[in-house]
């Protein structure tokens, strides 16, 4: 029972650093008063209780009996969140961090567990940077032919390898090629994930030019208040679009913030469209 409920702590208090100690004395039996130790249990609970709902995932998912993840967010602000997934190659990467730095924008950077390992000091200076660290699961598989173990392997093993290198806490993730059923969404989410997609597709990696991602994304029919925007750091092109881009999206009054900052935590519910709206 107290291993169960330590693990029900740590995807509570996932910014804490007083589980493993806390852990670590149960485990080598500092704690052997046991009216002591229930006092410590006692009080764990208590905190479960109290604490803040943007370190749980919570707000239904559920639509018409079927799970969906985050596309976009209903919102009245003018905002929009651009993402890049990092699954393959780095050359652009410090180019694209150095357009956001002096456009002064924050953006999130989905990570495969590959990318991860091959570089990771462009790890450390998207974080350093400020930009959001999201999951993009470990080998870049087809989450909804994994089984739910496996689909937890594959958000753990990355999840691990980046606390390891920065020390952050990643709670967003995206699954590969966008694929994902009623199983990757709510594991997602019992690991403490909050699963993203995007409602406007740059088409990037199909490598038709800087000027088509710029007509694709600032004339996309989606594209409004709350858009989750797709890019990939490693296509051609992204490199060499990205400051028309954010400049054409700041034209239109949009203020461009990582995903982190657009999602809601908690207290919503979704509709068919895989639109976040506040309760």
């Amino acid at each position: 029972m107290p291993h169960d409920f330590f693990r029900l702590l740590q995807s509570k208090f996932r910014h804490y650093a007083v589980l493993p100690r806390l852990r670590d004395a149960v485990h080598t039996g500092a704690f052997q008063n046991c009216l002591f130790l229930l006092g410590i249990l006692a009080f764990a609970k208590a905190c479960l209780m109290l604490a803040p709902e943007s370190l749980s995932v919570s707000g239904s998912s559920a639509v018409n009996g079927r799970q969906l993840p985050i596309y976009c967010v209903q919102t009245d602000q003018k905002k929009v969140a651009l993402t890049f997934d990092a699954a393959w190659g780095n050359e652009d990467t410090q180019k694209i961090l150095e357009i956001l730095k002096n456009r002064n924008v924050h953006a999130t950077f989905f990570m495969t567990g590959g990318w991860v390992k091959n570089y990771p000091d462009d790890v450390k200076a998207i974080l350093a940077a400020g930009h959001d660290l999201g999951n993009h699961s470990e080998n870049h598989k087809n989450m909804s032919q994994l089984s739910a173990d496996e689909q937890k392997q594959e958000l753990l093993s990355v999840h691990d390898r980046v606390k390891e290198l920065t020390g952050y806490e990643m709670f967003l993730f995206r699954p590969p090629y966008g694929d994902y059923d009623d199983s990757v969404v709510l594991t997602s989410k019992e690991c403490g994930y909050y699963p993203i997609q995007w409602d406007v597709d740059s088409l990037d990696w199909k490598d038709y030019g800087a000027d088509a991602i710029l007509d694709r994304v600032l004339n996309h029919k989606h594209l409004g208040n709350g858009s989750i925007i797709l890019c990939h750091n490693g296509a051609k092109y992204t490199a060499q679009a990205l400051d028309g881009l954010i400049a054409g999206l700041q034209e239109k009054g949009y203020q461009i913030v990582p995903v982190s900052e657009l999602i809601l935590k908690g207290n919503y519910h979704m509709d068919a469209e895989g639109r976040q709206i506040p309760d």
